[in-house]
């Protein structure tokens, strides 16, 4: 299941999303969130899924490799369904003792786990591909206009890409832990959910130390290479929009219309 997480990796690619602005993809996967809250209704889920995974043909990103992300967060998935299915009173459709599902509760456990699933496919896009250098480029880029106002643009860009890029590095190194206990006798599976939870502190506690291991070679590395964060700070490649960001940009505004034109279909 720790090699399921997808969230922060970065799938090589030429495709046409691939070469789009960092910046365009960034408030691309922003206004699809705002999308997938205005929704209201079945049809306006299916149009959101139906513009999703054109992008996602496009990316030419595979669907295997995608949907594997959802398997590690499959139980955040299974909770929030059953919390829905059981907290809406309405038309009663099963009830044991004080237990009862409602016509509006199955309605609304569906539309959230839909929601959920969209915007954890949505999101991944994003790091699957954008480069982890052209993400904290396009975010600083984006902060920029706030940093009139104090706000360090280029150090929340920075951690932000960190974050996101460390993800995958971190769920590689619980995984060797996990084997290298399992190797020397470490039962995680049996026993009760107390016995289980406390067999999980001998692998939080090398995480952790392996966590503060990495922070700190990565600022010594940093250190090394003179980084001294924005200021005077020059790229290689710079980032630039293109055509392809503003045919993009317009076929956003245009989902955008149609989002919202969803909410008044009956």
């Amino acid at each position: 299941m720790i090699r399921d997480i997808t969230l922060g990796q970065y799938f090589p690619g030429k495709s046409p999303i691939h070469r789009l602005d960092a910046r365009t993809k960034i408030i691309a996967t922003f206004m699809f969130i705002v999308e997938m809250f205005i929704v209201n209704n079945f049809w306006g889920f299916v149009i959101a899924g139906i513009g999703l995974f054109t992008v996602i043909g496009i990316s030419r990103v595979p669907l295997k490799f995608i949907f594997r992300g959802l398997t590690a967060v499959f139980l955040i998935i299974a909770f929030t369904f059953i919390i829905n299915l059981f907290m809406f009173d309405g038309r009663i459709l099963w009830h044991w003792w004080i237990f009862k599902i409602t016509y509006e509760g199955l309605i609304r456990a569906c539309f959230m786990v839909i929601r959920l699933v969209l915007l954890i496919l949505g999101s991944s896009i994003l790091t699957l591909c954008t480069k982890p250098i052209a993400l904290t480029d396009g975010l600083e880029k984006l902060l920029r206009p706030f940093s009139r106002f104090g706000v360090p643009s280029h150090e929340i860009a920075l951690m932000m890409t960190i974050a996101l890029r460390f993800i995958p590095t971190l769920m590689e190194e619980t995984d060797k832990i996990i084997k290298a206990q399992q190797a020397r006798g470490a039962d995680f599976e049996s026993g009760n959910i107390l016995r289980r939870a406390k067999s999980l502190i001998p692998i939080l506690v090398p995480l952790f130390i392996s966590s503060f291991r990495i922070a700190q070679e990565l600022a010594l590395a940093m250190e090394a290479r003179c980084y001294h964060g924005g200021d005077g700070r020059t790229r290689m490649n710079e980032i630039h929009f293109n055509k392809e960001d503003v045919v993009a940009a317009v076929w956003m505004v245009a989902f955008l219309g149609i989002i919202i034109g969803s909410r008044f279909i009956r």
